[in-house]
């Protein structure tokens, strides 16, 4: 007995997390990012409270039993049955939203995205006494992710029905107990969503073991753990398995488990695959996998591409970490001028407008169809790709362009925008105070979502809400899910360049001058124009069906007149 104790004691001390600090971090009151820093230097404390504000969103999301560190008072145990309707538990992970269901396929890209992040600057998370908390964050996600995988070939890709989650709005001691269980299976598979698991798997165990970029980065974020690592590249080797080799050949995952396509479907599969192989083969020094990824980037013609950086596409970071992984060095990397080639392509053509994309007249990053439902999303992840890629462009006037684009982005969000609103809850007087949160509003009104209660009962710190329209205006508005969810997505690009301003930044980030009221000032009236609030004219229904009838009536007597008019001057003619 006394051996078997000791086995596991040395088995959960060899996986032991980081401890948190005592006493914790805990977001201050929004008026205090309305006051600049009393000290210079680095780390900037605004900064540094900026992150953890952003990672303090992610305990908020957390589903099942809560522990005994939690920090969000609000939060209560919830969801503890998921997965019993399977026989297994999978309980734990994350709310993906402002609503109640837990979805594989942006969870992997938003871990993914942020431990590429802490490898690249993870030196401001040690700076900005966060790290441990980061820790705690990605093993909430990669703990939820490693029960998701019970077996080789299958994978747990959604739990809950999205239907009856969307019908639900209250918090999280009422949620709906019928919570089925989606998975892919080697019969049955999607091979985006087994690539895309593998991808978050492999990046956070380069981030557990250290595996650094070379000096023209960051050292990583100090939470190293071998065995942790080893146990997360296990599982990126088998999903990477699943998606190439599974027997039922390979599909989009909403193929084999179409309720979970309701919220996030994907569109292809080519970009997870390479994404997941470069990554493996950065976590095994392996040729091999170098080779599948530069295979993949060709098969699915990935050279050329135009599109936005999100959880569906993944394309314009391949060449990105081709290139970091070319200048870092590695055995099995090359042709690094050819990657800084392509992906200069794709910066330059972002900066220059050449396409899809074009900028908002106050200066947002838009690209049509992905920034209509989250505006903000596109354009961080472009400024977090360019701010990773700019330390390694070709030349220091690119360097300098790449990083000042990145900055205008990062300060359209903070608050350097037509509204003057800080698009990160709690950060500022003027952040949004309507986020579309369940959990957060304290109602159990659905049909009055707006106005029930009148003020949101919880402040969602760190959550970064969907974003402005195209015109640059920002309602404000609960219900208004296109401008004012929250997302874990959402928050993944910002952190990374929140620990980038830690690392290098003595100024304050933008909200610190705008005073309470700013956006009082400028906030639009009336409703917006988007999948909530259809598009109006202004004109009402009953007026355009008189409209509809009155114009052809008088268009009628017009031709009526003329006729008449020109019958009577042929008679006058004729006389």
């Amino acid at each position: 007995m006394s051996i078997l104790f000791l086995v596991v004691f040395w088995v959960q001390a060899v996986l032991a997390q980081l401890p948190l600090p005592s006493p914790p971090f805990l977001p201050p009151p929004a008026a205090s990012g309305a006051q600049p820093s009393t000290q210079s230097g680095i780390p900037n404390p605004q900064w540094s409270t900026l992150l953890g504000n952003l990672l303090y969103f992610y305990e908020a999301q957390r589903s099942g039993r809560l522990p005994s560190t939690k920090r969000v008072p609000w939060r209560n145990d919830s969801a503890v049955n998921d997965g019993s309707d399977v026989g297994l538990d999978l309980s734990g992970g994350y709310y993906d939203a402002g609503d109640y269901i837990k979805c594989t396929f942006p969870l992997s890209f938003s871990i993914m995205s942020v431990c590429w992040g802490a490898n690249d600057f993870g030196r401001g998370y040690d700076l900005a006494n966060q790290t441990a908390y980061l820790d705690d964050m990605l093993r909430w996600s990669l703990d939820w992710l490693i029960k998701a995988h019970p077996s080789p070939r299958t994978l747990y890709v959604q739990v809950a029905d999205a239907n009856l989650d969307n019908a639900y709005w209250g918090g999280d001691l009422g949620i709906p107990q019928v919570r089925p269980s989606y998975h892919i299976n080697d019969t049955s598979p999607g091979t985006d969503a087994a690539a895309g698991a593998s991808a978050a798997f492999a990046a956070c165990s380069n981030l557990y073991a250290n595996r650094n970029l070379g000096p023209s980065f960051s050292t990583p974020a100090s939470l190293q753990n071998s065995t942790y690592a080893d146990i997360l590249l296990t599982h990126a080797r088998d999903l990477y398995t699943f998606a190439v080799n599974a027997s039922g050949g390979q599909q989009t995952y909403q193929t084999a488990a179409s309720q979970a396509g309701i919220a996030y479907a994907s569109s292809s599969y080519g970009d997870e695959l390479a994404m997941a192989a470069l990554l493996l083969a950065w976590a095994t020094d392996s040729s091999e996998f170098y080779s599948q990824a530069e295979n993949y980037y060709k098969q699915y013609s990935l050279r050329g591409t135009n599109s936005v950086f999100n959880w569906d596409s993944k394309t314009p970071g391949l060449a990105v970490l081709f290139a970091q992984l070319a200048n870092a060095g590695a055995s099995f990397a090359g042709n690094f001028s050819g990657w800084q080639a392509e992906a200069e392509r794709y910066f330059d053509r972002i900066l220059n407008g050449g396409g899809p994309s074009f900028k908002t007249k106050g200066g947002l990053l838009w690209y049509p169809g992905d920034s209509d439902d989250d505006s903000l999303n596109p354009a961080l992840n472009a400024a977090m790709l360019l701010t990773r890629y700019a330390q390694i462009a070709t030349t220091q006037d690119k360097k300098r362009n790449y990083l000042e684009f990145a900055q205008s982005q990062l300060d359209y969000a903070l608050g350097s925008n037509p509204m003057s609103a800080p698009y990160i809850v709690g950060s500022n007087p003027n952040s949004p105070v309507n986020p579309h949160s369940a959990m957060a509003s304290g109602g159990n009104d659905i049909r009055n979502i707006d106005t029930s209660p009148p003020q949101e009962a919880y402040v969602l710190y760190g959550g970064v809400v969907g974003g402005p329209d195209k015109n640059d205006r920002f309602y404000d508005i609960r219900s208004d899910w296109p401008e004012t969810e929250v997302a874990l997505d959402y928050n993944a690009p910002m952190l990374t360049l929140a620990a980038m301003h830690v690392l290098n930044d003595t100024t304050d980030p933008f909200f610190t001058h705008l005073q309470a009221g700013a956006f009082a000032t400028k906030k639009p009236g009336g409703k917006p124009c988007d999948a909530v609030f259809p598009c109006h004219s202004g004109i009402s229904k009953g007026a355009k069906i008189a409209i509809g009838v009155v114009l052809p009536l008088i268009g009628f007597a017009i031709i009526a007149a003329a006729i008449w008019y020109y019958c009577r001057r042929k008679q006058h003619s004729k006389v």
